[in-house]
């Protein structure tokens, strides 16, 4: 998935996820969220909510896909919906936020979280798409507006809340990959071991629905943001988006893909969810850890070319002995995967102005989560196609030898 002093930059930009979401959100005069424990309470419980229709589903890939008899194609679908959400989210969100408010707008995405995870287990192949699809779009819009309502409604607290709220989301995921498994086998079916999840984000709404309380009517949330530039010229800007839709794209295709590499290759079914569970677990120390010193120093080039390294070795490790060191394999793709609040802090230090990085966001998670979205269809149709993996690993390898590129050129010290 408090440092208040250390951790400023990073706090302020992870609590920013789409800034340009919560900035387009604060032009409008409305009230914030009241800062109770009880809402602290229900950010945790909805940020906990935002991974496990995506691991959970990773996790019983391989069942799913032999009940229903659907096709390789349709398998590397289902695990690009999500980031094709997240990105159409960074354009919807902000207009939702606007029209429903805080409350709601967080509410709803909680209530389309839960009809989806209940409807994609009803029926065949086409129900299970349209409701993962579903789904996922109730999760990216709490992943938009969650991290502007930590900002709103803790302003004093920022780092503690968001730090709480990182932790829970990888959390989250962590849980959703290890317990399907042996929910799977506890009611019999994958059916109703997914369809488990939608108590989670019921628990959530309800949460929710208590904490959830704006100030009293007349107080304003931040004035109408300056004019910002048309960032869209600058080539600095671009090599952040794509930098961000690189570690986005590997992230996703390996929680697509990861677990079902795993037991094609003789591994148990429940460990390699296990395996899953610990790339998103091991999120939590390294996000609150590495971030604060890496975002101090005057450069980030060489801490993020080192993580997206970590990645390539594990790869490597795949490609070449899949079965020989899998937990250590799995280690190291943990371990790299931390490049994401860097790339989140990098928006944040890129930038001059409030509004460049409002826009460098926007831009950066708009057009990257969409980017990323090819990456696990593309790395399912090429396992199906070709019947092995060291295609779709070597695609892998192309993906990160990149991601190294524009980490170093994003990390230098100079603005867009």
């Amino acid at each position: 998935m408090g440092m208040e002093r250390v951790t400023s930059a990073r706090t302020d930009t992870e609590a920013l996820v789409d800034i340009g979401a919560a900035e387009t959100v604060q032009r409008a005069r409305h009230t914030a969220l009241l800062g109770t424990p009880l809402l602290v309470v229900g950010v945790a419980l909805a940020a906990m909510n935002l991974r496990p229709a995506v691991t959970s589903m990773a996790a019983m890939l391989g069942e799913v896909r032999a009940d229903l008899g659907a096709s390789a194609i349709w398998a590397s679908t289902l695990t690009a919906v999500p980031t094709l959400c997240f990105g159409l989210a960074a354009i919807a969100a902000p207009a939702i936020g606007r029209r429903f408010g805080m409350a709601r707008a967080v509410g709803l995405s909680l209530v389309v979280l839960t009809g989806g995870l209940l409807l994609r287990v009803l029926d065949g192949p086409w129900v299970v798409l349209g409701g993962t699809f579903i789904a996922a779009a109730g999760i990216a819009i709490g992943n938009v507006l969650i991290p502007v309502v930590v900002k709103e409604s803790f302003p004093g607290q920022v780092g503690r809340v968001t730090g709480i709220y990182t932790a829970a989301l990888a959390a989250g995921g962590g849980i959703g990959a290890a317990l399907t498994p042996p929910l799977e086998q506890l009611f019999g079916g994958w059916r109703a071991a997914v369809a488990a999840w939608a108590v989670l984000s019921l628990a959530a709404l309800v949460v929710w629905w208590r904490a959830a309380r704006h100030e009293p009517a007349g107080v304003t949330v931040g004035d109408a943001p300056p004019p910002r530039r048309n960032l869209m010229r600058s080539p600095l800007a671009w090599a952040v988006t794509g930098f961000f839709g690189l570690q986005a794209l590997f992230a996703y295709v390996t929680m697509g893909w990861l677990a079902e590499l795993f037991v094609s290759e003789g591994i148990a079914r429940t460990e390699a969810g296990l395996m899953l569970a610990v790339i998103s677990l091991i999120g939590i120390p390294i996000s609150l850890v590495l971030p604060p010193i890496a975002l101090a120093r005057r450069s980030q080039s060489g801490w993020i070319s080192g993580l997206a390294t970590v990645s390539l070795l594990g790869v490597f490790g795949l490609l070449i002995a899949p079965t020989a060191a899998p937990w250590a394999w799995t280690l190291l793709l943990g371990v790299g995967m931390g490049v994401f609040p860097l790339g989140l802090g990098v928006i944040a230090l890129r930038t001059r102005t409030a509004a460049d990085t409002a826009g460098l966001s926007a831009m950066a998670q708009s057009i990257g989560y969409l980017i990323s979205s090819v990456g696990p269809f593309l790395f399912g149709v090429l396992h199906g196609t070709t019947g092995g993996w060291a295609v779709s690993l070597w695609m892998l390898v192309v993906v990160l030898l990149l991601e190294i590129v524009l980490g170093w050129i994003v990390g230098r010290p100079r603005y867009v």
